[in-house]
């Protein structure tokens, strides 16, 4: 029995979206031998590169490669695959403009190579289709601002796209990053182990502060396990570095009993996409095994380009039997002084003046300046590592 076979018809936990988990990996013998048959090779950017992780892996099952212009359109459109299933963002590998159709990808097999050289794995080209990438932007993102890191992405990719399924090496990845860059076979197997039947993922491109801490551990009140799953792929400028964030989300795993939290890395590009990236994460967490994903407020948005609880209203209007995953919605989460203790407007009576919250600006300026944010707001030990690292890049 092959390990997706074994996932499509385990009963503890979540079935993987589509109901089976299509790993699509390429071993080192085989890599060998595609690498030494000189196919003709596409350059992939990093955040390709994470999408052709985590789709080797099955974190984006059930796509077995890069979308056609079919399923580019209906995902885009109407956050389903041609088949209906529900898929809210493309996936999609471009084809630079220099890359004549019959010069590189064709009929056959494309390498698919990191920009140093190195092959990463093999597409199968199935079809080389024009992106319409101004109406991809405005039906994903709701604007075409290119201030908008994602839209940005977007609309600077390449206008055409090359789709087919792909084969590819899932590498141990270095540093305390790649320690933690589990599969979602992996997870599941760990769920398993120790017994977990429930399990709540929590999505992040931040350091934990004590509101992240206290949302996890609300929902960990009514859930066997928590798995602290942090996206560790291609960021925008200015966000923390995965490394610096692995070693605070550490020392973070001190306030949670050890047999019931997990710490685990999903190497994927983030989207800034607000509500539909918020539906991507909670599909990727089901591969990954969750049954319980917590929604915030804001959800992978970036700036004022979505509204606080937009996200938590799109994931609660789809039918539950097609997310297949318990959405948990929280509102933004404080210290209060009068209460002593963390707490939310919907279990606190006092006024905004009580409550300890810092803007992001404001955190980041007081950690460059090497001083601790209250302690009602971030556990000191997270604290001084940022500020370490702040030192560090100050040189």
């Amino acid at each position: 029995m092959t390990t997706s076979e074994r996932w499509s018809t385990d009963a503890r936990g979540s079935a993987p979206h589509g109901g089976t988990l299509i790993e699509r990996r390429l071993d080192a013998e085989e890599a060998e031998e595609l690498a030494a048959r000189r196919l003709p090779s596409l350059t992939l950017t990093p955040a390709e590169t994470a999408d052709l992780r985590a789709l080797a892996t099955g974190a984006y099952s059930p796509l077995s490669g890069f979308m056609d212009a079919k399923a580019h359109q209906a995902s885009a459109e109407s956050m389903r695959l041609p088949d209906g299933t529900l898929w809210p963002i493309p996936v999609c590998l471009g084809l630079a403009d220099g890359v004549a159709d019959g010069d590189g990808p064709g009929d056959g097999l494309v390498a698919l190579r990191s920009e140093q050289g190195d092959l990463l794995g093999v597409l199968e080209v199935e079809e080389v289709f024009e992106r319409d990438r101004a109406g991809e932007a405005e039906l994903v993102y709701g604007t075409t601002d290119t201030e908008h890191p994602g839209v940005a992405r977007v609309l600077s990719s390449p206008r055409r796209a090359v789709s087919g399924p792909v084969r590819a090496v899932v590498r141990q990845l270095d540093g305390p990053v790649g320690r933690c860059a589990l599969t979602p076979a992996e997870t599941r197997a760990a769920f398993a182990e120790r017994g977990w039947s429930t399990v709540v993922g929590f999505q992040t491109r931040n350091p934990v502060h004590r509101a992240h801490e206290y949302l996890m551990k609300c929902a960990l009140e009514n859930c066997d396990g928590l798995l602290l799953h942090p996206l560790v792929g291609p960021t925008k400028e200015g966000d923390v570095p995965a490394a610096v964030r692995m070693r605070a989300y550490q020392a973070i795993l001190g306030y949670f009993p050890a047999e019931r939290v997990m710490l685990a890395a999903l190497v994927a590009p983030m989207r800034y996409a607000g509500p539909r990236e918020a539906v991507l994460h909670a599909l990727v967490r089901k591969n990954y095994g969750c049954t319980h994903f917590i929604v915030g407020r804001d959800h992978a948005g970036v700036g004022s380009y979505y509204g606080t609880f937009e996200a938590q209203e799109l994931i609660s209007s789809l039918p539950p039997e097609e997310l297949g995953i318990t959405p948990l919605r929280f509102d933004n989460a404080f210290f209060c002084r009068r209460c002593g203790a963390m707490a939310t407007r919907k279990t606190c009576p006092h006024q905004p003046a009580e409550h300890v919250t810092l803007s992001g600006t404001q955190v980041r300026a007081q950690l460059a300046a090497g001083e601790l944010p209250p302690p009602e707001f971030s556990r000191p030990e997270v604290a001084e590592i940022l500020i370490a690292a702040y030192r560090e890049q100050a040189g």
